[in-house]
């Protein structure tokens, strides 16, 4: 997946659209800041989300983190293969280590997030 394309949340979830369906996981700075994740707890299909609201967890061995919706509208799958796998996450973020897909019912919310550009310097910024 080209990373330079996907907008990010403030929380570092990342987003990819392809017409109204949304593919969200965490950003490798995330699964880089939590280290050795032992549980990964995602919506199910059918559930519906709001943009900057709790819809999942991760868990490492160091703390449990929030999982949040970047957009709203209705989870369309969720990746049920991060559960005897979350390796993926932490070796392939942006690709098989995906979470969620969400049927978005307000498109206008990605004007919200950040390109790659200004999430990287938000990144800079919590590291000082």
């Amino acid at each position: 997946m080209d990373v330079d394309s996907l907008k990010f949340a403030r929380t570092h979830e990342w987003v990819s659209v392809d017409g109204d369906v949304a593919t969200v996981g965490i950003s490798h700075f995330a699964v880089q800041a939590l280290t050795d994740l032992v549980f990964a707890d995602l919506p199910a299909a059918g559930t519906n989300v709001t943009a900057a609201e709790t819809c999942g967890e991760v868990e490492s061995v160091k703390a449990v983190s929030d999982i949040y919706a970047p957009v709203s509208g209705e989870i369309t799958e969720s990746n049920e293969g991060l559960a005897d796998d979350l390796d993926a996450l932490s070796e392939d973020p942006y690709g098989r280590g995906w979470m969620i897909r969400i049927r978005m019912s307000n498109p206008s919310e990605l004007d919200q997030l950040f390109d790659r550009a200004a999430y990287d310097e938000h990144c800079q910024s919590e590291q000082h």
